[in-house]
């Protein structure tokens, strides 16, 4: 019977999960999510073709993130009907100076990763909320921690620093970017379909709820419009993104905010959210007519062009964009915009192509190609789960 890893992707009111046969790149067996966890939960799981093969509903508040990790649990039983499951993955937002590599969980790096959580406060609890509740109900079954910083480590030194006194930056104060999953897996799977351009000069725009922009050179990190927290860089569905710090001090000193209510501003009030006042949700600003949506789609794109440059300018040049995630997959008016944008850098697309939205979308005789391709978080966990615990 062939053994299975579990992959656990924790966010602020979900968690997804996915079951894999062990190996590289064993096939996937069953995938879903809890959704709305604290409110008005929904769990559905599908099979490898789609297929529903469970849902279940609960009431606003009756479910938390350890509840909701006792759901898949039970439900993951049901479904492997005896396989076993030999490890579990998890998603980990920050990991820090201290975690460059996807690592074994034990008692000692729950204490690392729990000292990291003021560095993600949105994320970093609830991707170890999971991890508390296995190492109980299941201490025998191995857990891997794969992190979103680590795939920027690669970055120079000087990509990584903020011009701050060197005891902070000794300190670990510095830029450490996030999305490394999913950029993580769009190198690998570029190597794939178009090993070329995998070895060139890329942009990847992940772009969703959360958002930011990568460059890559030769498969590494070069930099990321991410810093030292997931708040920095590209506007987001409720985050502000790059801000003037000093807003912060005019904000404490003649507003009377503290560290509670700009924490709630920044990473929850903000963004697509704050800008429209109708939804943080692309989705519904496209079919929107009120002008304060409009408004907050034409900064989510101009503030996405800028940085594209501020890239191309670390990478030298540009080759390709590939964009990604929940908007940058699905919304062909933002990528159509974007490209519009950034048309100086010899961006041009195909709009029949931008349409399907899958693959090569730029014109023929664009300089710069341009990709959609979709991204796989789990699937890169259950890669590196299987590897590190040689699977």
């Amino acid at each position: 019977m062939i053994g299975c890893v579990a992959v656990l992707n924790a966010g602020s009111s979900s968690i997804k999960f996915a079951l894999y046969e062990a190996g590289r790149d064993g096939a996937l067996l069953f995938h879903g999510q809890v959704e709305n966890i604290g409110l008005a939960a929904h769990f559905a799981a599908t099979d490898a073709s789609g297929a529903t093969v469970a849902e279940r509903r609960w009431s606003k508040g009756e479910l938390d993130h350890k509840g909701a990790t006792a759901e898949i649990l039970k439900l993951g039983r049901e479904l492997l009907a005896g396989r076993p499951v030999l490890a579990f993955g998890h998603r980990v937002v920050h990991g820090g100076t201290e975690f460059a590599a996807p690592v074994r969980v034990d008692a000692s790096v729950m204490a690392a990763l729990e000292k990291l959580v003021p560095l993600a406060p949105l994320h970093q609890p609830h991707n170890l909320a999971p991890m508390e509740f296995i190492a109980a109900a299941a201490p025998g079954i191995p857990q891997v921690a794969c992190f979103d910083t680590a795939f920027h480590r690669s970055q120079a030194a000087l990509a990584q620093e903020f011009a701050l006194p060197r005891e902070l930056t000794a300190a670990g104060v510095r830029r450490y970017g996030f999305h490394g999953l999913s950029y993580d897996f769009i190198v690998s799977r570029l190597g794939e379909i178009d090993p070329a351009l995998a070895k060139s000069r890329l942009v990847i725009a992940h772009l969703g709820n959360g958002a930011s922009l990568c460059a890559v050179a030769q498969g590494r990190s070069v930099a990321s419009t991410m810093g030292f927290t997931a708040v920095d860089g590209l506007m987001m569905g409720t985050r502000c993104g790059a801000l003037d710090p000093g807003v912060l001090l005019y904000l404490m000193q003649e507003r009377g905010f503290d560290a509670k209510a700009i924490e709630d501003l920044l990473y929850r009030q903000s963004g697509l959210l704050g800008v429209s006042g109708v939804s943080s949700d692309m989705r519904t600003l496209r079919q929107s007519k009120a002008p304060e949506a409009a408004e907050a789609i034409a900064l989510f794109v101009y503030r996405i062009v800028r940085e594209i440059g501020s890239l191309a300018a670390a990478l030298g040049g540009l080759d390709g964009l590939v964009f990604t995630a929940g908007i940058g997959e699905h919304d062909a008016a933002t990528r159509a915009e974007v490209a519009a944008g950034c048309g100086w850098l010899g961006l041009k697309l195909d709009t029949a192509l931008n349409t399907l939205g899958n693959g090569r979308i730029s014109a023929a005789d664009a300089s710069v190609s341009v990709w959609v391709v979709p991204t796989d978080e789990e699937r890169m966990i259950a890669r590196y789960t299987s590897q590190t615990l040689g699977l």
